[in-house]
Formats: structure tokens, sequence, C-alpha cells
């Protein structure tokens, strides 16, 4: 890939968008837009916007995230989970330029506690995923060129996210009650963005053609108390953790019980696997 190339990314102020923008610089111009310079919601203004910048590559981690507002907002996350991708899809199939997209575990349902394979069958248990999976049948209905990740319980030092929750709340409070019957990886949003860069210098090299979802998350498995437990280790708070249910936390949007992704699609087409999620923590952390 040459310097040349124009890479447009949304959502440069998201976790994900602002280590992307870091990684994704050494393969060409990036264009880093964020919700003030590109509203999502709107349609026309997303396929004017990529019409004037004509990239080469499209990355789009933005998106509505907020599972529980979604639950209120649906228009909106199916304006900017759904029909924003769908448009960038159609614009980069009239490019001919490669789509990179973001999705979630939650278009599976959580039943059982094998990890989810990109092939399984479907079926979102909130607004959140329905919006998610609405755009990845998007995406694939455009014809373009494309490659969806789906990702699971993604933090860092930036934004809106457990980590960070955790850290706060555990200084605040003396003791806190954490979901432990919901499984799957913690990933770090740094270990995302650098596995894109990796995997768009190869598909740029050579003639690539197994385009479609693949799923993309640190390795091995914990629940959301194990997550938090283990951020206490890394800190030097002392508030009790008690283990509960689910149902013992009621929220707007239902979430998966089983968010387990397996990756061995990854490792098979590009060999990459992400590293295991209390390495990825702990380097995390340090930052």
């Amino acid at each position: 890939m040459t310097a040349a190339r124009r890479i447009l990314l949304t959502g440069a102020r998201g976790q994900v968008g602002w280590e992307l923008r870091r990684t994704l610089a050494s393969l060409g111009e990036v264009v880093a837009l964020d919700s003030r310079t590109l509203n999502l919601a709107d349609a026309d203004a997303v396929r004017r916007t990529v019409r004037e910048m004509a990239p080469a590559i499209i990355v789009n981690p933005a998106a509505h995230t907020a599972v529980d507002k979604a639950e209120s907002e649906q228009d909106l996350a199916h304006a900017v989970n759904a029909v924003a991708p769908g448009v960038l899809a159609e614009e980069a199939a009239r490019l001919d330029a490669l789509l990179v997209h973001y999705s979630t575990d939650y278009v599976f349902n959580g039943s059982g506690d094998r990890p989810w394979c990109e092939d399984d069958a479907c079926d979102p248990l909130n607004v959140y995923g329905a919006s998610k999976l609405s755009g990845e049948r998007a995406i694939a209905a455009s014809g373009c060129r494309h490659l969806i990740f789906r990702t699971s319980w993604v933090y860092g030092t930036r934004g809106s996210n457990f980590l960070l929750t955790m850290r706060r709340l555990m200084r605040e409070r003396p003791e806190l009650k954490i979901v432990a019957d919901q499984i799957g990886a913690p990933t770090w949003c740094r270990d995302l963005a650098e596995a894109t860069a990796l995997i768009l210098s190869q598909v740029s090299a050579c003639g690539f053609d197994r385009w479609g979802v693949y799923h993309m998350s640190n390795g091995g498995e914990t629940s959301w108390h194990g997550f938090a437990e283990a951020i206490q280790a890394l800190g030097d708070t002392h508030a009790r953790l008690l283990p509960i249910p689910s149902s013992d936390y009621p929220t707007p949007a239902q979430r998966p019980l089983n968010s387990r992704l397996n990756n061995d699609r990854l490792v098979q087409v590009f060999g990459l696997r992400l590293q295991d999620w209390r390495a990825a923590l702990a380097l995390c952390v340090e930052n």
C-alpha cells in the first residue's frame, strides 16, 4: 500500500477509533472523523462525505454502543448501527474500496457454553445486537470487499468502559455487586487496532479474497466479576466484590450469558491470535 492511499476513519474519538488513528498512520493518509465532523445518523451526510473523500479504505469503528439506551432509542441505534454501515458499504462498492467494520458478540443469544463461530446462527437478545446484525447484513448485501470483526467486552484507558467504571467505583464504595454468570473475553482496544493494521498490511500485499466476518477478541475467558477481580489486583483498592447472577442486576437490555468467541478463523487466515485478556489488561493498566 502506498502512502498516498486514503483511509477514511470514523469514530476517531472513540476508544477503538483513537487507537486506530495511530496504528493506521503507517498505511496511508488517515482522514479521521468523529461525531462532530460526521453524523452517522445522517445517511445523506455519510454518503456525501465518502464521495468527497474517495478513500481506498473505510474503517468504521463508530457505533451507537449504549446498550441500555438503545432499547429506548431504537431509531437512532438503527440509523447508526445498521443504515450507516450499509451506506458506507454501498459507497465502498462504488469506489471499489475496502470496508473494515466492527461488530459484536451481542449478535448471538448467549445460549450454551461453546465459543461462537462466525457461521453460527445469530439471534440477538436486545436492540443493540439486532441493529449491529442488520449492519452486518447490509454490508454483505452490498457486494463490497469487506472485513467485519466481531469482538467482545471492549475496554481501554479512554471513553466509557468497564475498566474505568470499576476503577472509579472501587475507590468510591466499600462493596460492589458484580455479575458473575455472563462469560466472555475482555478485549483491549489497542490489540484490536494493532491487529487491524497488521491485517490491512496483509490484504493489500497479495490477491486476498477471503472477505467476510471474523471473530477478534483477546484470548481466554472470564466473567464480569472475574474481570473486576483482575482489575482490582492490578490496583490499590480494597472494595469487597460480591458475585451475583444477572437476575439480581436487571437492565433495560438483556445480555447474553455466553459471549465466548471462537477466533480460529482469524488464526487460520491471517496467522494472528490476540494475547490472553489478563496479559492485555496488565499492559493497558501500565499505560
